[in-house]
């Protein structure tokens, strides 16, 4: 019997990724949940964020271990493994197959999975965590209970608990501070739930980070864990970059034009590098070239979402340009 994991990915909007297999494969055009083969030597859990980064690049923190489907292909005979996971990053890069989906659960049943993958579906649809905030948040008072804070964070099931806890983040600056703390942690599930639930709180209250923003700035190029590290870009794309002073500007903008440069960067750092970027050329026009440069030299190799982007933010700059120079058009 072959043991194979899989991933049940969902994404900020309680969406589920969905992946098409190609037409030179044993399931050809079929969709599946991307995973993999366990390795000699690798836990399941290893396995499933290894393929995941190899079939997708994309980050993602398990929250939970779903029921094991075991599935008699008449070549073969498989143990499915599926895990459920969560990710801040909406764009995969494939390697493997031919198409992604974000769906919504509903949609799954309509799905043309491969035959192990419909009972994974339905399996996951039964599962009483889908639609249920399973846990409460109690406002956290005091340094004593922050033990019990933190295992609640590590908890959290999906977007519904962590859109509660940026509720209470916003009403509650204790929760606040304790959810900055954790997201600049080595932890890295601890470190991801607390940045996402920060990211969260900004759609609703754009203002809140205003005396934290030159700090998080200062911290950018300390952040080692990737999710953490989207989550504050992400933040700062809904900041007013105004009030940051001329030096902060300058950190920011090298940051962001060093992750727009590298090859390592993820997708989702990109895309709000270049929006970073194009606010600060707002308030500095002598950017609007070295972005529009840098923009054009990633259209020839990158995936379809930083391209697509790209077009959108080189649009954006021609019109400060025709405000500024309006006889230069851009390279």
């Amino acid at each position: 019997m072959i043991r194979v994991t899989c991933a049940i990915i969902r994404n900020e909007d309680d969406e589920v990724l969905v992946v098409q297999r190609g037409e030179n494969t044993d399931h050809p055009y079929k969709w599946e949940f991307p995973g993999g083969k366990i390795m000699k030597g690798e836990s399941e859990e290893e396995c499933v964020i290894r393929e995941i980064r190899e079939e997708l690049s994309m980050d993602i923190v398990i929250c939970r271990r779903l029921e094991d489907v075991i599935y008699d292909y008449g070549k073969k005979k498989i143990l499915l493994i599926p895990f459920l996971c969560d990710t801040l990053d909406d764009l995969p890069l494939l390697s493997e197959h031919i198409a992604y989906r974000w769906l919504k659960p509903e949609s799954l049943r309509q799905t043309d999975f491969a035959e192990a993958d419909v009972i994974v579906a339905e399996n996951f649809l039964r599962d009483p965590g889908v639609a249920v905030i399973t846990k409460d948040l109690t406002p956290i008072e005091d340094e004593s209970d922050d033990e019990e804070f933190r295992e609640m964070i590590n908890a959290t099931m999906g977007t519904r608990e962590v859109e509660w806890i940026a509720k209470s983040a916003v009403e509650n600056p204790v929760i606040f501070r304790k959810l900055l703390n954790y997201s600049f942690s080595g932890d890295r599930k601890l470190a991801f739930h607390s940045s996402w639930a920060l990211s969260k709180s900004v759609d609703t209250h754009p203002g809140i980070f205003v005396e934290y923003l030159p700090m998080i700035v200062g911290m950018l190029g300390r952040i080692d864990i990737e999710s953490a590290h989207r989550s504050f870009l992400k933040i700062l794309t809904q900041s007013d970059l105004s009030l940051l002073s001329e030096k902060e500007h300058g950190i920011l903008a090298d940051h962001c034009f060093s992750a727009l440069r590298s090859g390592l960067s993820a997708i989702a750092i990109k895309a709000y590098s270049m929006e970073i970027v194009y606010k600060l050329a707002v308030i500095y026009p002598e950017l609007v070239h070295e972005l529009a440069a840098t923009v054009n030299m990633l259209q020839g190799d990158a995936p379809a979402g930083v391209v697509a982007r790209g077009r959108i933010i080189l649009k954006k700059l021609a019109g400060i340009n025709s405000k500024q120079r309006p006889n230069q058009p851009l390279s």
